[in-house]
């Protein structure tokens, strides 16, 4: 009887300790995941600033002046295209990088359940082929939250 509550008190213990790892991991994973989307955001913002700015420039210039700032005000606006581009794909691969890391983290997690559950079963004496192993064989049960005796 001591030796099932102890072994209940070490299976509960596992259990814990699995589920605080898991509850680090998955906070690391959520401080990874707002950290890139916030760096995709502020990309994102200041790419579109220039864009912005660029495009208020060369409406100036082309009210002011001839072709030849027209063509300054196309460099202009194509390098603001450019700028902008580049930074939809550094926004797009740091999305990929976090899908990556939230991937492998849920496999960690999943992991880590595992051996939890592994633990615990081995524990009580369930962790190889025969499901009755160290269950005894007699007609009578255990209650495990009370040990009583059924007959």
């Amino acid at each position: 009887m001591a030796s099932q509550d102890q072994s209940s008190y070490k299976a509960g213990e596992t259990r814990g300790h699995a589920e605080e790892k898991k509850e680090q991991v998955m906070g690391k994973s959520r401080e990874a995941a707002d950290a890139a989307k916030d760096k995709a955001q502020q990309a994102k913002e200041k790419a579109s600033g220039t864009t912005q700015a660029a495009k208020e420039r060369a409406q100036e210039s082309k009210d002011q002046t001839g072709s030849f700032l027209q063509d300054k005000t196309e460099a202009a606006k194509q390098k603001a295209s450019e700028t902008a581009q580049s930074a939809k794909e550094t926004t797009e691969a740091g999305k990929e990088k976090t899908g990556t890391l939230l991937q492998q983290t849920g496999e960690k997690v999943k992991s880590a359940a595992q051996g939890a559950a592994d633990a615990v079963k081995s524990t009580l004496g369930m962790g190889t082929g025969d499901k009755n192993e160290g269950m005894g064989t007699g007609d009578k049960k255990e209650d495990a939250t009370h040990g009583d005796r059924e007959d």
